[in-house]
């Protein structure tokens, strides 16, 4: 059985997609679509953007799900899919790529997505820090002694963890799991605190915009980052999906789901092509693993 991963932010690379538009139609017709909807073009950062110009938010989501998308669509009938998953923004990508919600839509749900997270972040100060080889369960207890809102965000693999939340909060979590034995506990260089609750105001508002896209039955399970577990029903695809941004993004338990429910080929779809990759290889070797 076949999975097919989606990356989700800092997956973004300089010239991202620009073979993809000199060399197939149906790539340029949809990159040309994507700046009619999102009313700049995007493809001219995506081509000829820094790596600085990347790491825009709004440039930033929009980006990578194009990237991942438009690859997908390009295989057209050699995209078969036993199950697919995306991290974070990835899940987007994934439900767009396995019907659950047409192009037009998903773009407009990223967009939106990308503007919120932005007005969250500049209201509210957060941050986040990934913690390197140490058991979650000890990850989690230290994180919820400390006196501000400091939260588990990503479940990455197994020995990393990104934690989340207010700035104060991160640095005392930083120094104590250091302290406990983490082999590294570094703040990353992000612009706010993803997958917490100070992305409420940014939930609140792209809720009712996900209430009102249509959602259909997807042509495979798709494992989302609430749940790790499979979905095809819409409305409790729909449901995940407003959780998903002060929730955390549960990528291991969504591996250890996968394989044992019969998954024994990963393939990561755009981006880098490598991030995903590396995260199976944590959870387990034995897998083979490529990008799209």
């Amino acid at each position: 059985m076949k999975a097919y991963v989606f990356p989700g932010q800092a997956s973004q690379f300089e010239g991202m997609g620009k073979d993809m538009y000199e060399e197939n139609a149906l790539a340029k017709d949809l990159f040309e679509q994507a700046n009619d909807i999102l009313g700049f073009r995007i493809t001219d950062v995506m081509f000829e953007g820094t790596s600085e110009d990347l790491r825009q938010t709004k440039i930033t989501q929009p980006a990578v799900f194009l990237h991942s998308v438009i690859k997908a669509k390009m295989a057209g009938d050699h995209f078969q899919a036993d199950a697919v998953a995306g991290h974070s923004l990835g899940e987007f990508s994934a439900l767009v790529a396995s019907g659950a919600m047409n192009f037009e839509d998903g773009l407009r749900l990223v967009n939106q997505r990308a503007m919120a997270m932005q007005k969250a972040c500049e209201a509210v100060e957060g941050t986040m820090a990934a913690i390197i080889a140490m058991p979650d369960e000890e990850v989690e207890k230290i994180c919820e002694a400390i006196d501000e809102v400091v939260v588990a965000a990503n479940y990455n693999c197994p020995g990393q963890l990104v934690i989340s939340g207010s700035v104060p909060g991160i640095h005392a979590a930083v120094e104590q799991l250091k302290e406990a034995g983490a082999k590294r506990a570094i703040v990353l260089p992000v612009g706010g605190a993803f997958h917490s609750p100070l992305m409420q105001p940014a939930k609140d508002e792209l809720e009712q915009a996900i209430a009102a896209t249509n959602f259909s039955t997807p042509s495979c399970p798709i494992y989302q980052n609430v749940s790790a577990s499979p979905e095809q029903d819409p409305e409790k695809i729909q449901a995940n999906l407003i959780m998903q941004l002060t929730s955390p993004v549960r990528w291991t338990q969504t591996m250890l789901n996968m394989i044992e429910n019969g998954v024994t080929e990963f393939i990561e779809v755009g981006g880098n092509g490598k991030v995903l990759q590396g995260f199976v290889k944590k959870v387990d070797r034995r897998f083979p693993t490529s990008a799209l």
